[in-house]
């Protein structure tokens, strides 16, 4: 079978992917559906191949959304997708089970929605505590097996849970929040998907949105952003962030590249292993990021940039308390 790197090599995908849930989810009102379809075919166009959406996202909707854009594409690219969180529509909230027999049934709603007969890459979107790692991993190994999936990923894991995990089965990738401004996977993850080859999939890699300079006025945010919710982007903490921000500004300007293509660049310079897939509403910030696939730093900037964005000065946890509670990732 076709590893997950020989397959971004076959369908030619650039170093950095694309994050869809924000045409649907998670910043306010999704985007109109012919305007981000207008925007997948954009990212397509301009180089994309690696494109990652959710059963979560939109309550299925970017699923949906996806398969409407770039399936009569499906052979240009890969696809990515995850299960074991989904909204229920009769408690009005999302929730996460992990249940051998609620992945199959969501993986055979993907494939409906996403109008495919295998998704390449499908993550557990989070661990469900109740149930054994292994009992969900197995599941989803059984579905590569029938043809249904290509690899099995993990999502917002610790190094603990992956190792028992690839035990039951191979795990191709594991995805966590990583960017200059949070640094967790550099505690023990990072290691632990180098022991055996896994590829990690960075999402948030511009701090969603903060290190590009989108979020300045946090009063500003559409009601419903969840980043009205995250202490990094609360009155308190939020001063102390933008003064980071400011010299990472500097540095960029230096350098003649804008504060996100810096943020990704960095990123790539960690390790051909790590793929960026930050995620934008916008063609022209799509456009923006992939230019920074190119971009090469040296040394002693990576270096100014660990120590300019090291985890003691930034101000306020990633999570609040209720999603903190949902992950399993490490924590300085």
């Amino acid at each position: 079978m076709m590893t997950l790197f020989s397959r971004l090599q076959a369908v030619g995908s650039p170093a950095i992917g694309l994050g869809c849930m924000n045409l649907s989810h998670g910043y306010g009102q999704p985007v109109p559906e012919a305007e981000a379809l207008r925007a997948l075919d954009a990212a397509f166009d301009m180089g994309y191949r690696h494109f990652d959406t959710a059963t979560l996202y939109g309550a299925t909707a970017n699923e949906r959304l996806v398969g409407k854009a770039l399936s009569a594409r499906r052979g240009e690219i890969l696809l990515a997708s995850k299960c074991g969180m989904a909204m229920d529509p009769e408690l009005g909230r999302k929730v996460i089970d992990g249940r051998p027999a609620t992945l199959r049934r969501q993986c055979e709603e993907s494939l409906a929605r996403l109008k495919t007969d295998h998704i390449d890459l499908y993550y557990l979107h989070r661990w469900d505590r109740t149930v054994p790692i292994e009992e969900s991993v197995g599941a989803l190994g059984r579905l590569v097996e029938e043809g249904k999936i290509g690899a099995v990923g993990l999502s917002e894991v610790s190094a603990a849970t992956l190792r028992r995990a690839r035990a039951e089965h191979p795990i191709a990738a594991v995805q966590s929040e990583y960017s200059l401004w949070t640094r967790n996977p550099e505690i023990a993850v990072l290691e632990a998907c180098r022991e055996a080859d896994t590829l990690f999939v960075a999402f948030s890699p511009l701090g969603r949105g903060f290190l590009a300079g989108a979020v300045r006025e946090p009063e500003r945010l559409a009601e419903g952003d969840m980043r009205r919710g995250m202490p990094r982007f609360s009155a308190e903490h939020l001063p102390r962030n933008l003064a980071l921000l400011a010299e990472l500004e500097a540095v960029a300007g230096e350098l003649e590249v804008t504060s996100g293509q810096l943020a990704l660049a960095w990123l790539r310079a960690r390790g051909d292993d790590i793929l960026p897939i930050p995620g934008t509403r916008s063609v022209a910030h799509m456009r923006e990021n992939l230019a920074a696939e190119g971009l090469r730093l040296k040394a002693t900037t990576v270096a100014r940039l660990d120590a300019l964005l090291a985890p003691e000065r930034v101000a306020g946890e990633r999570y609040g308390v209720a999603q903190q509670a949902e992950i399993d990732t490490e924590t300085f």
